[in-house]
């Protein structure tokens, strides 16, 4: 009898945009026998000519993680792409856009988070301030990610809530009862899987996790009741990758602070989702990657440094011998009645499902753009570090992480590639550069390899960059 013909493998694509990192490059689709296309979208009024290009390349699959500025606007260009299969869908990246989502979307599938308020009417949310009790935390919903804390602010009284929204305009009012937290937990999911997990407390008498904020982080006796939690959230989202950050209370309860596809990943973890979704598109011509539960209790022993550089990591799947039976047999420390493998058989990892139709269409879910802030100009706005003279476009270097400015320089401008971005960084640092871009763009023409023309360009980009970062939408 001849082989068995094998099915054609279906035409993948990595979706990027300009300024914002890559998740996915082909190194991680190790073995894929077909080339992948790249389609990069350009903001502004690239929507018809993106659309054109898919459709040319002849893309049955897009991958690739799509910011909250450009979310509503791919929501348009899937209805007019319906045959292109988006990964992760739009609908899983629903929580991408905005905390607000992520509320919503805790709220439809019964998830715990902290009790929330959010308001679009000014008056009404004054009114609540009024008449609440504190302390309370109040987020940044749209835009930018949370940055070390730079977006999240615990409010004491009435007077500095209202000072608050009056200087940094945040829209809508977003506010969370405060829960005073033991610690949380970051789980980054494959197929419903636990790939990875870690604590992340805080300093003494501090409330912020953030390791930018001096807390700590380890890989240790994360609990099984907590992975189950992280689990549920990706089957909800039907997410093939997935994060979700798990506050710890004092209390012994468990609350989601963020969950989403777009989160920061060590390269092997890209890896793997890739062999993942290479399993999933391929009708199993590749193999579904074994990744044992609590692999991070061993693989976090290594230097961070060394971490970042790791590829291709990969784990044999479990065979009895003496040595074998007796790790498996080993009962672990977060569930001292099972062992390691019993646990392990407790989270498979699954394909995701098939949607015929939208869960979270824009007609209905879209309330920023529904219920946009009027008459931003006329609010009352103090000097600070980030609006200076009331100017909401300005932008404070720490907004932007060393990654984002390092894709911003090497991306910007033709001619000005990786090598010179790093050369700029290494010599200028971020704060200075943010300082030309934003103040005295001529001393530009100071850095090595960029000219007048080259700083033209750049400059222009960084307009448009600001407003990507800072959740202000160009015009598309």
């Amino acid at each position: 009898m001849g082989k068995k013909k094998q099915k054609k493998l279906p035409k993948l694509g990595f979706l990027y945009l300009d300024y914002v990192l890559r998740f996915f490059d082909k190194s991680n689709f190790k073995g894929w026998p077909d080339k992948i296309e790249v389609v990069t979208y350009h903001w502004k009024n690239d929507k018809a000519r993106f659309i054109k290009e898919v459709k040319r390349k002849k893309i049955d699959i897009l991958i690739g993680n799509i910011p909250a500025t450009a979310y509503e606007t791919f929501r348009e260009i899937a209805r007019e792409l319906p045959n292109i299969q988006f990964v992760p869908s739009l609908d899983t990246q629903f929580s991408n856009k905005s905390k607000e989502n992520v509320t919503r979307f805790c709220w439809k599938y019964n998830i715990p988070v902290p009790q929330t308020y959010i308001f679009y009417d000014r008056e009404k949310g004054d009114a609540f301030i009024q008449n609440t009790e504190f302390p309370k935390i109040v987020k940044k919903s749209y835009g930018p990610s949370n940055y070390g804390g730079y977006f999240v602010h615990k409010v004491s009284s009435k007077q500095e809530a209202t000072n608050l929204f009056k200087t940094k305009k945040y829209h809508p009012m977003y506010m969370q009862d405060f829960v005073p937290m033991a610690a949380d937990v970051r789980v980054m999911l494959i197929g419903h899987k636990p790939v990875c997990a870690f604590w992340r407390r805080p300093p003494e008498g501090e409330w912020l996790t953030n390791t930018s904020q001096g807390g700590s982080m380890d890989y240790m006796d994360v609990p099984v009741e907590l992975l189950e939690l992280a689990v549920k959230v990706s089957k909800a989202a039907n997410a093939e990758y997935w994060a979700c950050d798990i506050a710890v209370g004092v209390d012994g309860e468990y609350r989601i602070l963020e969950c989403a596809t777009a989160f920061a990943a060590f390269p092997y973890i890209r890896d793997w989702i890739a062999q993942y979704l290479m399993w999933k598109f391929s009708d199993g011509r590749f193999k579904k990657p074994n990744i044992p539960l609590f692999n991070w209790e061993e693989l976090g022993k290594i230097d961070s440094s060394l971490l970042r550089t790791m590829r291709h990591i990969a784990f044999g799947t479990f065979s009895p011998s003496y040595d074998g039976a007796y790790y498996m047999n080993k009962k672990i420390a977060v569930d001292e009645q099972k062992s390691i493998f019993d646990v392990d058989s407790q989270f498979p990892m699954l394909n995701t499902r098939e949607r015929d139709e939208e869960e979270w269409p824009s007609e209905k879910w879209n309330y920023q753009d529904k219920y946009a802030l009027k008459n931003l100009k006329s609010m009352e706005v103090e000097n600070n570090q980030a609006l200076q003279d009331g100017d909401e476009s300005a932008l404070n270097a720490e907004e932007i992480s060393d990654e984002e400015m390092f894709s911003f320089l090497s991306t910007s401008t033709k001619g000005f590639g990786k090598k010179k971005a790093a050369k700029a960084l290494e010599t200028y640092g971020k704060e200075k550069l943010v300082h030309m871009l934003e103040n005295e763009p001529d001393q530009l023409l100071d850095v090595k390899g960029i000219k007048e023309k080259t700083m033209q360009k750049m400059v222009d980009a960084w307009g448009t960059f600001k407003q990507i970062l800072k959740g202000i939408p160009p015009s598309q």
